[in-house]
């Protein structure tokens, strides 16, 4: 049997096994992933391809109707190799949605020049205040419901991990 050390900053390249997301997962949630490139240490396999690792989300937030990103995190635990497990600690890997100012703007401004356009068309310079108003009111509300914006890490999806502490394999 040999013992292989392996260093922190170590590259973990694995695929999640099943989808994560924003809309269903919360902290804490656990994971499966499988390793897709071996790790070498001095020319040798120390943890071949095909390793099971486990995880956990260290973070899951969706967004707001209006502001704010949602956010996920994922980091791995361990992995189990000839029945055993060995305890790691890796750097997360984090994923952002996008913010949400240039929809919401083209919602509530959209919104905002048609009532213009329809209200200057029924009513003249006062009816098109009022269409503004009242356009920007319903692009307002349009950009609410159709709002919050999720993460999704779809299954098979590659995700790299770096070792934060070495560990050291038998085999």
């Amino acid at each position: 049997m040999e013992t292989y050390n392996i260093p922190p900053g170590t590259l973990l390249r694995v695929r999640i096994d099943r989808t994560l997301d924003t809309k269903r997962n919360r902290a804490g949630d656990r994971f499966t992933a499988t390793l897709n490139t071996p790790v070498f240490v001095a020319g040798r396999e120390a943890i071949p391809r095909g390793t099971l690792f486990t995880g956990h989300l260290t973070s899951a937030a969706q967004s707001g109707h209006l502001k704010g990103r949602a956010v996920i995190g994922l980091t791995l635990d361990s992995f189990t190799l000839d029945h055993e497990t060995y305890e790691i600690d890796t750097g997360s890997d984090v994923r952002t949605s996008r913010g949400h100012k240039k929809r919401n703007f083209l919602f509530i401004g959209g919104g905002a020049g048609g009532g213009a356009a329809i209200g200057a068309a029924a009513g003249g310079g006062m009816g098109a205040l009022i269409g503004a108003g009242a356009g920007a009111a319903a692009g307002a509300t349009t950009a609410f419901f159709t709002g919050k914006k999720n993460v999704s890490i779809p299954a098979e999806t590659l995700l790299s991990f770096r070792l934060r502490q070495p560990v050291d394999v038998n085999q």
